[in-house]
């Protein structure tokens, strides 16, 4: 591991629970995390168009790097000797690396893939590339993630359930592939987190849970949900998922999703998220607010004084004013895409720790209520 620092094994603490959701913290060798935590996705070593200051302001403790694009450029052993992700991006705190699977199978072409490994031409430049779970561990190790993620195949939903469990059945040897590749680096302090498959096959999932509780990680992954199934299908599947789960360690949604999302999820028992929709829909307009959605390209806000929220914890949310930030975005501004990607992950940050704190009292479902009222209740004032 890059810059790997003295510290204990990675913990996790379930301090209090409230119906299925949980409190809890991890200390990893970056930094404590507190949980329910979202993650902002950090694609190229970039949450993209912020300043990493910017992105703790909001109150992010961890962000999430790519291996794939890290492994296409600057590559990883490039970063390894500029001495790791951390000090590459300028971010202190913790970084979760996803294993690179599910990129290979939504972005590369003429993927070939094989027991042994994924063989795939880079969307960039047609470069080949193989990636096998000991080389995506090994990529990982380069970064210097303080969470390491298994290897795995993602499929698309819906699908055959023969090839979710085909594919479901290569994951977990890949799992097993993985964990060795992951203990021969003796990474005193780091985290390999294994990730259930299984499609929308509730019996594949829990199958798929128990394999990986007996191979043994520091923490579990939900993956391959958020891939075109409804939400009520992927909800359904959480929900059947994490009971299965160690309860002394913590659960990932992958890229995981709308604020609506996570509040279900938090509520079924899940502890961290990553998704890239807080930046990607805010250089398009869109803002995530307690009032809901508000999509600032729309005429209506033109003349609006009024600044997104003015009892945001976060400042831009608080200051600029509605007219303001649709101008920017008419107007193609670089200024309005990076105001509105701060504001929305200021707001998922403020959303989770609402939900920290809700659970932390035993109130966490007046806080769901309350969060949903608002969200129905708009944007728009009343007629006085």
């Amino acid at each position: 591991m890059t810059e790997k620092m003295m510290t204990d094994p990675f913990t996790f603490t379930l301090k209090t629970t409230d119906g299925m959701a949980r409190r809890g913290q991890f200390v990893a060798p970056h930094g404590v995390v507190q949980t329910p935590a979202f993650m902002p996705v950090g694609t190229a070593g970039t949450v993209k168009g912020l300043h990493p200051e910017d992105v703790a302001d909001t109150g992010a403790e961890i962000v999430l790097g790519n291996t794939y694009h890290l492994m296409l450029r600057p590559g990883p052993e490039r970063v390894a000797a500029l001495g790791g992700l951390h000090k590459f991006m300028n971010w202190q705190k913790p970084i979760l690396t996803d294993s690179g699977g599910f990129q290979v199978m939504s972005l590369a072409t003429l993927r070939k893939l094989t027991e042994k490994a994924v063989t795939f031409r880079s969307h960039i430049d047609g470069t080949m590339f193989e990636l096998s779970p000991e080389r995506s561990i090994e990529i990982q190790a380069l970064l210097g993630a303080d969470i390491s993620m298994q290897l795995d195949e993602c499929l698309k939903l819906p699908a055959a359930r023969e090839e979710i469990q085909r594919a479901m059945a290569l994951s977990l040897r890949w799992a097993e592939r993985s964990r060795r590749a992951f203990e021969a680096r003796n990474a005193t302090g780091y985290a390999l987190f294994g990730i259930v498959q299984g499609g929308d096959d509730i019996p594949l999932r829990q199958e798929s849970a128990r394999e990986l509780i007996d191979i043994g990680f520091e923490g579990y992954a939900i993956g391959g949900l958020a891939v075109g199934e409804p939400q009520a299908v992927m909800l359904k599947v959480v929900e059947e998922t994490t009971p299965v789960l160690p309860a002394e360690r913590p659960r990932y949604l992958m890229g995981v999703g709308t604020p609506h999302d996570l509040l279900e999820a938090v509520k079924r028992g899940v502890d961290m998220f990553d998704c890239v929709m807080p930046t990607r829909n805010g250089r398009h307009g869109m803002a995530f607010t307690r009032f809901g959605s508000i999509n600032l390209s729309n005429a209506r806000h033109a003349d609006d004084p009024r600044p997104l929220d003015e009892a945001s914890p976060h400042p831009a949310a608080r200051t600029y004013s509605r007219a303001y930030l649709h101008h920017l975005i008419k107007a193609n501004e670089i200024l309005g895409q990076v105001l509105l990607s701060t504001i929305n992950i200021a707001y998922y940050q403020a959303l989770m720790a609402g939900m920290r704190a809700a659970i932390e009292e035993g109130r966490f479902a007046d806080f769901y209520a309350g969060t949903m009222a608002g969200w129905k209740g708009g944007d728009i004032p009343p007629l006085s």
